[in-house]
């Protein structure tokens, strides 16, 4: 996990006079001008690109408030609410001062706000990072009052943005449907995004918006500020549009049923919220996420990912040993890295035949593997590749040893019973509570100290919290449950990476449940969704890439007739498909004819070389196929611009079709690109295959596609996608 230590002080300015001044926080290309006066509210007053100071007027006919408190304006909206200990619901916030804190390409300042009535300190805290266009803002809030305050709202923070044509683009979505994109113009009343599912918070909608400031979003131009909350729970974002000239975004922990009760002297920090601007578009805005995360937040985020075949979807809980190694064998002899064993390998008492019982019983199941994981490894090793397993250490089953043994650990409002999830049977473990965190931690770290070969867990988490209720917690904390939870979450994943730093992790939450920055810095990846079909991956991996890198996108190459929507898609097509994320596989090989091995092991050596540009370079996208033009299309850049991939799929076919032709980006204008098609299946080459063009010629021009393959009359379908890879002289 990357994580920023600021130890040295080195400016401070908490005896600063009571007149007004601008405090400038800066990122690479973006600033942050904030009005400081002593006695005051700190005050929004510039956000974006960097401009000369002396050009800078005053916001005018806005409420600027950096971190508004609930009281004594209560007909605005605000990012803070308390019950004061003696029950006095008011609270008023005014400056003591502030102090910057630098480390490495970081800077916090800190603005030191309290309320000059009760014991009441806010620390309203922005990172600015000097290598990437972001920022990051958070608050910490602490008291001294005489007994314990209730926290009823407490955002991360707030952004004022001028009213205009402003439009915003979110994720909204479901199982096997995630990341859709939807945008619309942001109109007076109020638009909420927000989360209740308790464990997972990236299904139906995302905590990530893209704003653009002047008419609905395009890709490559106009004003972006894009936001995103980094957090694990529960989440709300809110933009307020009211009669003045601003709307105002707020962002922060669900308040809902999340009542806080915070005791003397405890310090509660707020999840961080992550902004950025950018001039160049959604795409512009993405790439500033992308570079900020695979630098400061994903694990790993600069390593290179295995080409990995993962079991799930080849034979579901039918794990047996000699299968294992016959899939083992298969995605080595085609280039693959990685062999991952899913769902159905442990369990005693209750074997894991179905998803109904044993989660929690982490051992192996040795009728199924009676050479143990030790076998597996050794089956590894002999095919030369790495191995990696399943696990759900967070949920447990009724019918399992685990809650036999310990019935008051799971998730259950008190004096009821227990509501089961999947499979009629499963329950969430308390996370919450220090003995769950425990065995949580006790899982991983015993089955990685037994077998410190295994390179790989995907850690899955299939149920959401579906009746509130703590056992741990006493009656008049129950309002914590989902706090706590993600608090012991994160707990028990900062153990296991201090221990462990060089384990793969994905996170896996019933498809793309946890995509989110919140999760990322303990995992190196994510599983995008459970639907693993082409067509729709092309939809769910273009919303989810406005915030999230191919790096952390794992994308799998899987048998047809898909097992989620029963499309058949051309193996090219999934192919084509899947190269545009992290590479994997999940399928059976064994069911695979020669002919498609071959294809496979040639994408696979291929994507090798793309790899570098793919997982680290600079996405452009170019034909959104929510626009529904029948085609969609992106490419990645290397940062020198010597490299870049282009990707091109049809998403409907029509006779007398046609598409658009796609103008390239991101290239060099001044730079020769000779053009090479990967996994070409077509008789004959495309006629730009070998020739060059400059980098002008290909972005304000671009190439035709053939829309269709020139293959043999047996083997047409009606799927066409190309991957061009394309190399500076």
């Amino acid at each position: 996990m990357k994580k920023i230590l600021f130890t040295a002080l080195s400016l401070c300015f908490t005896g600063m006079p009571a007149m007004a001044e601008n405090i400038t926080i800066q990122s690479k290309n973006i600033s942050l001008i904030l009005d400081i006066e002593k006695g005051q509210q700190p005050k929004y007053v510039y956000f974006g690109q960097k401009i000369n100071l002396g050009e800078l007027q005053s916001p005018q006919g806005g409420r600027m408030e950096a971190y508004p408190a609930y009281g004594l304006n209560t007909p605005s909206e605000t990012a803070l609410a308390i019950r004061h200990a003696d029950g006095n619901m008011s609270t008023e916030l005014q400056i003591t001062g502030y102090d910057t804190q630098q480390k490495g390409n970081t800077t916090i300042t800190t603005i030191h706000m309290k309320d000059p009535i009760y014991a009441l300190q806010v620390d309203l805290k922005y990172c600015a990072y000097t290598d990437v266009d972001m920022m990051e803002v958070w608050s910490e809030i602490t008291h001294q009052e005489k007994g314990t305050i209730t926290l009823t709202q407490f955002a991360s923070g707030m952004l004022p943005i001028r009213r205009g044509n402003v439009w915003i683009s979110h994720l909204y979505g479901s199982w096997a449907n995630e990341a859709q994109v939807v945008e619309e113009p942001i109109q007076p009343g109020e638009l909420v995004i927000r989360n209740k599912d308790g464990v997972r918070n990236s299904h139906t909608d995302h905590a990530e918006v893209m704003l653009s400031l002047d008419g609905k979003a395009q890709e490559n131009t106009g004003d972006i500020i894009g936001a995103a909350l980094c957090y694990s729970g529960n989440y709300k974002l809110k933009m307020v549009t009211d009669d003045t000239e601003y709307h105002y975004l707020f962002a922060g922990i669900n308040e809902d049923n999340s009542e806080y009760q915070l005791k003397k002297g405890e310090k509660f920090i707020t999840p961080t919220l992550a902004f950025t601007f950018s001039d160049k578009g959604l795409s512009g805005a993405s790439r500033n996420f992308h570079k900020w995360g695979r630098d400061y937040m994903l694990s790993h985020g600069n390593q290179e990912r295995m080409i990995l075949l993962n079991s799930w979807e080849g034979v579901y809980f039918d794990i047996n040993q000699k299968g294992m190694d016959q899939m083992m064998g298969d995605i080595a002899d085609m280039g693959g890295e990685l062999f991952v064993m899913d769902d159905g390998w442990f369990g005693g008492k209750y074997p894991r035949l179905t998803d109904n019982c044993a989660l929690g019983d982490w051992g192996v199941d040795k009728k199924k593997l009676p050479e143990g994981i030790e076998g597996l490894l050794r089956d590894a090793k002999k095919h030369g590749i790495k191995f990696g397993i399943w696990l759900e250490p967070e949920m447990t089953n009724t019918a399992s040893e685990l809650y036999e043994k310990h019935p008051d650990w799971v998730v259950k409002a008190p004096k009821r019973n227990a509501v089961k999830g999947r499979g009629g049977t499963q329950l969430v473990l308390d996370m919450g509570n220090p003995k769950v965190q425990q065995f949580v931690f006790n899982t991983i770290d015993n089955l990685l100290t037994k077998y410190p070969d295994i390179a790989y867990i995907k850690w899955d988490a299939n149920m959401s919290i579906l009746n509130h209720g703590s056992q741990y917690l006493g009656m008049n904390e129950q309002s914590h449950l989902y706090i706590n939870y993600h608090q012991g979450f994160n707990s028990v994943m900062e153990r296991i990476r201090a221990k462990y730093p060089d384990v793969i992790i994905q996170a896996c939450a019933s498809g793309g449940g946890r995509a989110n920055w919140g999760v990322l810095p303990y995992f190196d990846e994510f599983w995008v969704s459970d639907n693993t079909d082409a067509l729709q991956r092309i939809y769910m991996q273009w919303g989810t890439s406005y915030f999230f890198p191919a790096i952390a996108m794992a994308s799998h190459i899987s048998a047809v007739p898909n097992h989620t929507v029963f499309r058949t898609t051309a193996l090219k097509y999934r192919i084509d498909v899947a190269m545009s994320g992290r590479l994997g596989m999940e399928i059976q090989p064994k069911n695979m004819t020669d002919e498609e091995k071959s294809l496979c092991k040639k994408a696979i050596a291929e994507y090798k070389t793309i790899r570098p540009v793919v997982q680290f370079g600079n996405i452009y996208r170019l034909q959104s196929p929510f626009d529904h033009k029948g085609v969609a299309s992106l490419m990645y850049v290397s940062d020198a611009k010597d490299k870049a991939v282009f990707y091109w799929w049809k998403t409907e076919t029509f006779q007398n079709q046609h598409l658009p032709r796609i103008k390239m980006a991101g290239l060099d204008a001044n730079k020769m690109y000779t053009v090479h098609e990967l996994n070409r299946i077509d008789n004959k080459e495309l006629d730009c295959e070998g020739k060059s063009y400059s980098g002008a010629y290909l972005m304000n021009h671009g190439l035709d596609m053939p829309l269709t393959h020139h293959v043999d009359w047996d083997k047409k379908d009606s799927w066409s996608s190309r991957v061009l890879y394309l190399t500076a002289q």
